[in-house]
């Protein structure tokens, strides 16, 4: 990455549907992202076709690893990212086949089970802030009280963390979302991607003044 690009945001997006609140949450993200000066590039997993079928010459620790065209083609775009954004709705307690496929095939292409225990350095992600904004129909309680909000972040948010050596994980969920939900509720909703937007922003305009000055 060239020592004076703008600061890069990865707001990887796995819903089907173009109208839908988490098309929302991805697209206010990247207009905040944008009027702070920075770069937001999203990746649209429905949009895209993305294939999310681990090949068998894809298992991690294969050696040599050689990711397949269409991996290797999203690890080119993610180069740089600083921000990576996870936007999905939570199906049956856990996100969408597609975006566990990504993970699987791009995020974790070429990474060994040593390497994830040992939290070995990765060039990708190392070092980077992984924010996931999700979604249900259920109401937050609800699904706090199933144990299925801890256990999400434990698994999923965490886990990411820890394998690919990234700072601490933020999440914010948004419960109760419907396909007719009211106008209101979207703008509250949306509000507070903006902040976290905005406060994610500041953070990583921050460390690039102190790891200049230093």
């Amino acid at each position: 990455m060239v020592a004076n690009a703008k600061p890069r945001h990865i707001v990887v997006l796995a819903h089907p549907d173009a109208d839908s609140f988490n098309a929302s949450i991805a697209e206010t993200y990247c207009t905040v992202v944008r009027d702070c000066g920075q770069e937001a590039v999203v990746r649209d997993l429905y949009a895209l076709h993305f294939n999310p079928v681990l090949g068998a010459d894809e298992r991690p620790g294969r050696q040599p690893f050689q990711p397949a065209p269409d991996v290797r083609a999203e690890l080119d775009v993610l180069v740089g990212g600083e921000v990576f954004v996870l936007v999905y709705p939570i199906w049956f307690g856990t996100p969408p086949a597609i975006l566990k496929g990504y993970v699987d095939r791009v995020l974790g292409a070429g990474v060994t089970a040593h390497a994830v225990q040992n939290r070995a350095w990765h060039d990708l992600l190392g070092g980077k802030r992984l924010l996931s904004f999700t979604t249900s129909g259920a109401r937050g309680p609800w699904l706090a009280e199933q144990g299925q909000t801890l256990s999400l972040r434990l698994l999923f948010d965490d886990y990411l963390a820890h394998a690919f050596a990234m700072k601490p994980a933020e999440h914010v969920h948004f419960g109760s979302i419907t396909d007719h939900l009211d106008a209101r509720v979207v703008d509250e909703h949306l509000s507070v991607v903006r902040e976290r937007a905005r406060h994610l922003c500041a953070t990583v305009a921050s460390e690039r003044v102190r790891a200049e000055v230093a």
